[in-house]
């Protein structure tokens, strides 16, 4: 039986930083009054021109590049995301396209859980023996949704993304256990935006269906009373117990929210990893973008025992328990390895572009418009 094991990861977050004072120039907060309640100093927030989408592009790059792997051999893409550009086109068909992967991809929605959702996906797929390579891609645009003039939740959001990349191996290890859940009846106390197919279409002059809308003090309870548990539930498929995390990355949201899950699971803090202060609440790319981190940072090592929860909109929750890679990815900064970086990224430009001649040409047939003929070589006389 093959086994799921992360061999690259990568991360992307917008150079723009939105501080908790330049807030309180936008509505009435102040930056204490955030840190006392959130934990949060400062966001990113998505510049001109970038989108999940783009965002999910430097991510999943990364990651493959960190594992030396080559974007065609990819043969699922999984973009957990909240935000995508369109309802469709897919943003996974977007991110692939980009990378030049050649597999199927689709988006999956569920809400802060989504990145865990679609790992469970992925790894399940390469343990059936479906695939043997996946990248999964958690990317958000959150500000693209938020009421800058509510203070309940615009001091919440930012904006990033982060990847994972995936590869068969006949080594145990990898994905050891996942828990998920939903509780649909809570879905009204966190919703997006209304769209366009919905039966509350969204007109003026009401355009609050158009942004997140959350009442924070019920999601709060939901998010204390599930987090601890799924974390338990997940180590016990894994016939694992608290005193084997070696890390535990819960999802960004409340630093409040994260210290009540690590009390109930009676975890010293030194255990838990927190960039919170830094990227507020970035939905499904809140788990990937830490465990970056927490590796550049040292506090997550090869072979450690790393336990993931997160909680969101739904109302869904979803904890996995992960043995982290043995080798610090594969990358090796030669410039062999960056020179065949370089080819792959022109191949899948190249192959791209392919692709929109194929359907440009169809466009044009089915217009009924001529197609020039090609040039042809004129052959000297005798």
């Amino acid at each position: 039986m093959p086994y799921a094991h992360i061999r690259g990861w990568g991360k992307y977050v917008p150079p723009n930083v939105l501080t908790n004072d330049d807030l309180a120039r936008m509505v009435d907060t102040t930056d204490e009054w955030i840190r006392a309640r959130t934990g949060i100093a400062e966001r990113r927030i998505a510049g001109p021109g970038e989108t999940a989408v783009t965002m999910g592009i430097n991510a999943a790059r990364e990651a493959l590049h960190m594992a030396d792997a080559d974007p065609a051999d990819v043969e699922l893409v999984i973009a957990a995301t909240a935000t995508p550009d369109r309802i469709f086109p897919a943003t996974a068909c977007m991110i692939q396209d980009a990378i030049g992967a050649q597999g199927g991809a689709f988006d999956l929605s569920a809400g802060c859980s989504g990145f865990i959702y679609a790992l469970s996906v992925a790894s399940k797929m390469i343990e059936a023996g479906q695939i043997k390579r996946a990248l999964v891609v958690g990317t958000e645009a959150l500000s693209h949704i938020v009421d800058w003039k509510d203070r309940a939740t615009c001091v919440l959001f930012g904006d990033g993304a982060g990847a994972f990349y995936l590869e068969a191996d006949e080594e145990p290890g990898g994905f050891l256990a996942f828990e998920l859940g939903s509780d649909g009846s809570g879905g009204h106390l966190l919703t997006g935006p209304v769209v366009g197919n919905s039966y509350e279409p969204v007109v003026a002059p009401d355009l609050s269906k158009g942004y997140i809308s959350m009442q924070g003090r019920a999601v709060y309870r939901f998010a204390t009373r599930v987090m601890g548990r799924a974390a338990e539930r997940a180590l016990r498929r894994a016939g694992l117990s608290v005193e084997d995390i070696d890390l535990f990355v819960p999802h960004q949201a409340n630093l409040r929210i994260i210290e009540s899950a690590a009390r109930h699971l009676k975890l010293p803090m030194e255990k838990v990893y927190v960039n919170i202060h830094r990227y507020g609440n970035t939905s499904a790319a809140s788990i990937p973008v830490a465990c970056c981190e927490a590796v550049e940072e040292g506090r997550l090592k090869p072979n450690d025992t790393v336990v993931m929860v997160g909680f969101g909109a739904g109302l869904t929750w979803a904890a996995a328990v992960v043995q982290w890679p043995k080798e610090p990815g594969r990358r090796a900064r030669s410039k062999p390895q960056s020179a065949r970086s370089w080819l792959r990224g022109q191949r899948a430009r190249l192959l791209s572009m392919r692709h929109r001649v194929g359907h440009q040409v169809d466009e044009l047939l089915e217009a009924g418009l001529p197609i020039p003929p090609r040039s042809k070589s004129k052959t000297p006389s005798g």
